[in-house]
Order: structure tokens, then sequence, then C-alpha cells
């Protein structure tokens, strides 16, 4: 498609209606309720999380392989 840059407004707003209208069918919830609900799931999953405990050098696939000196 165009970059936004490129349309004319009639074709962003175009754009927009059409987000909004996908938009209007999500389901709502109170962030009360969901807020509570996301801070539980993070908790139970504290343990398995690599962002927290880490991941062991033997299992990093973005480990670096070799070294490099300069002398």
């Amino acid at each position: 498609g165009k970059m936004a840059q490129d349309m004319t407004e009639k074709e962003l707003l175009k754009m927009e209606l059409d987000q909004l209208k996908k938009e209007v069918k999500n389901e709502r919830q109170m962030v009360s309720k969901t807020g509570k609900e996301i801070k539980e799931y993070v908790e139970s999953m504290a343990g398995e999380d690599p962002l927290l405990k880490g991941v062991p050098e033997d299992k990093n696939p973005f480990k670096e392989k070799g070294g490099c000196a300069i002398s």
C-alpha cells in the first residue's frame, strides 16, 4: 500500500474509519478486573521467564561463538 504521507486526506480518513470499525467490535473489559488477572498471570509465570531468571549459557542461541582480540 501507499505510505501515509502520500495519501490524500480522504484516503487517510477512510483508513482511520476502517480501523475504528474493526476496533469497535473488540470486547471491552474494566482495567480494574483485567489488570489483576494480568498481574496474577505474570507472577505465576515468573519462574519460567527468561527475562527475569536469565538464560543458561549453553541454551543461549545468541551467545557469541568466539571472541576477537585487538592487540
